[in-house]
This record gives C-alpha cells, sequence and structure tokens, in this order.
C-alpha cells in the first residue's frame, strides 16, 4: 500500500456488534503517458524499473537502487500535480535521476531512449557529460602547494 493514500478505520456492527477494519482510498484519475506519437497509456511503474534493469544490468546497482530510483521519478512528476506528462519528460526525468547514481548505466539509458541516429550525436552526448562531469569536480579554492625544501 503506498505511504498516506488511505485511510484505516476500525468499525463495529450495529445488529451483530462485530468489530472489522476498513479501509478507504481516493479515487484517482489514473497518470497518462502521452507518447511521442499521441496515443496516451496508463503510467505503468514497472515499466522504468524494467528500463532502468536493463541499462543497470552488470553494474553494481541493486534492485533497492533501482525501486528508489524509480519512486524518485514517480514522485518528481506526481509533484507536479498533472494528470498527462508526456514520455519525453518521464524519458529526461530517469535521466536526471541515473546520471546522479552511475554513468555508465545513464550512457546506456540514454542511447536507448535518444535513439542516436549516428555515432557523431552519441559522441557529442558522452562529450557533453564528460564536460559537465570536469567542471562539477573541478575544485574550487585550489590550494597552494608548500614549499617542503627544508628552512635556510
Amino acid at each position: 500500500m503506498t505511504e498516506g493514500t488511505a485511510i484505516r478505520r476500525r468499525r463495529e456492527c450495529q445488529e451483530c456488534g462485530k468489530r472489522f477494519t476498513t479501509y478507504e482510498h481516493l479515487d484517482e484519475i489514473p497518470m497518462q503517458i502521452i507518447k511521442r506519437d499521441g496515443t496516451r497509456e496508463n503510467f505503468d511503474r514497472e515499466k522504468i524499473a524494467r528500463s532502468l534493469r536493463i541499462a543497470c544490468r552488470k553494474r553494481p546497482i541493486g534492485e533497492d537502487k533501482i525501486q528508489e530510483l524509480t519512486g524518485a521519478v514517480e514522485q518528481k512528476f506526481l509533484g507536479e500535480g498533472e494528470k498527462e506528462i508526456s514520455s519525453t519528460k518521464v524519458g529526461e526525468l530517469v535521466m536526471e535521476e541515473l546520471r546522479q547514481v552511475d554513468q555508465v548505466a545513464y550512457v546506456r539509458f540514454a542511447s536507448v531512449y535518444r535513439s542516436f541516429n549516428d555515432v557523431t550525436e552519441f559522441m557529442e552526448a558522452l562529450s557533453t557529460l564528460l564536460a559537465t562531469e570536469k567542471k562539477s569536480k573541478k575544485p574550487k579554492n585550489p590550494k597552494k602547494k608548500k614549499d617542503k625544501s627544508p628552512p635556510k
């Protein structure tokens, strides 16, 4: 059961006195994904998890992390309050999350998701990834090297 989406009530039958529990759930309109060809389908959390498993195959990423990533993507677009979201936006959210976890899995996912037409497009995407990575690892205040020669 999803956290915070049900109300648990303890009740008692007025005739027989038997106690029982009921759960009240909100009736929600399912989230719709707008595909590239314009068709719509219901959001399927497992579809995201499946694509993450493929991208993370033979990488040091366990099922718990895949479920965490899937949940993070789902929460991001549920937080926007929209009932429809484009598959492009979902893919971008997946890539954003995956990029922070494993760059190889990110490149694998991006290569399928973005469906590069040739090696040049793929290399441009890799170059962008590497440039971004260099900027994030660059120290803000480089320390001066200490002179290790003995004092005179």
